[in-house]
């Protein structure tokens, strides 16, 4: 979206918010979905641009927001209660949520967060025309997971078996076929590793030593970022994570859009359609601003030195 047609409906959807003198305010409903323990940086920033846009919660607005701890399998029995509020629009925040809403209403508008293949999962017919219930912003993980092996590979050349951690997430198979795909051109050999659940990430990385493995790419995952980046530096794995802001805790290399900025336009979609816009007809919204962020402290206890091919090219280093 350009900066000007940005600021324009951000004036727009102010000016809409605010009710004619005398008139009773209309109280917004609002569904939110998220694999994530409680209220996360996304939640946060989607809450704060709805702030921007003039909904005030308690007043024109009320978010419903439901959080599966990290258990995938909580999200269709959370889906179904949001479905039963009736909510004039709901905000699936990732591609598991997503599946979850879609399975379980095909009436309500669903805004999507940061799905990575919203077509190849069958949530909507295409990027430019939806044509259903679902529209939104799209993380495009899928396409990116190429690129994230290829920066590993330049950040660690000498690693050549490359364990790529997944979980049941709707999107991590096909991005396992671009992993394996890319690894074939850079000569490299892939290990998936599934888990299924955060319980199963001590395993999972006892699989990954048994196996061999030299580096680590962790396809774009929310849950228990905190206890990757500990058990990457215990099983001391090069690792590179789909997601902003693990670099500040410690983590070695990380690639993805700018999450943030999906969440700022998830709240733009949702104004969208409550002052009519029908999603079938709001084209999905892809990443226009790509993070690559380093961390120099993380590469130096691993013995390993970035290349100044990654450096000059990377949004954030921490030294």
């Amino acid at each position: 979206m350009r900066r000007r047609e940005f600021i324009a409906g951000l004036g727009r959807a102010v000016a809409w918010s605010i009710p004619a003198r005398g008139q009773p305010t209309k109280v917004w409903r609002v569904g939110y979905l998220s694999p994530a323990l409680s209220p996360d940086k996304n939640f946060e920033t989607f809450r704060q641009q709805m702030k921007e846009l003039g909904y005030v919660e308690g007043k024109n607005l009320m978010i419903e927001a439901r959080y599966a701890e990290e258990d995938l399998t909580r999200l269709p029995a959370l889906a179904a209660e949001l479905v039963s509020l009736a909510p004039d629009v709901i905000v699936g925040s990732n591609s598991a949520s997503t599946a979850a809403l879609h399975k379980a209403t095909s009436s309500i508008p669903i805004v999507m967060g940061t799905p990575g293949d919203p077509v190849g999962a069958g949530f909507i017919k295409s990027l430019a025309r939806p044509g259903g219930n679902i529209t939104g912003t799209t993380s495009q993980s899928a396409e990116l997971t190429a690129k994230a092996l290829e920066l590993l590979h330049i950040a660690v050349p000498n690693a050549k078996r490359i364990a790529v951690l997944m979980s049941p997430a709707v999107q991590h198979q096909t991005m396992l076929k671009e992993a394996d795909a890319a690894a074939g051109q850079l000569g490299l050999t892939i290990t998936p590793v599934m888990a299924r659940t955060p319980d199963d990430l001590d395993e999972a990385f006892a699989t990954m030593r048994k196996e061999g493995c030299d580096a680590l790419l962790v396809l774009a995952d929310p849950r228990s970022v905190r206890k990757l980046v500990e058990l990457s530096e215990q099983s001391r794995l090069p690792t590179m994570y789909q997601s902003t802001g693990v670099v500040e805790m410690g983590g070695l290399i990380s690639y993805s859009p700018d999450i943030s900025e999906l969440f700022r336009h998830v709240a733009i979609y949702v104004d969208k359609i409550l002052r009519g816009a029908n999603p079938a007809d709001l084209p999905v919204e892809q990443p226009t601003h790509l993070v690559l962020e380093a961390n120099l402290k993380a590469a130096k206890a691993l013995g390993l030195t970035i290349p100044d091919s990654i450096i000059v090219r990377a949004d954030k280093v921490i030294e």
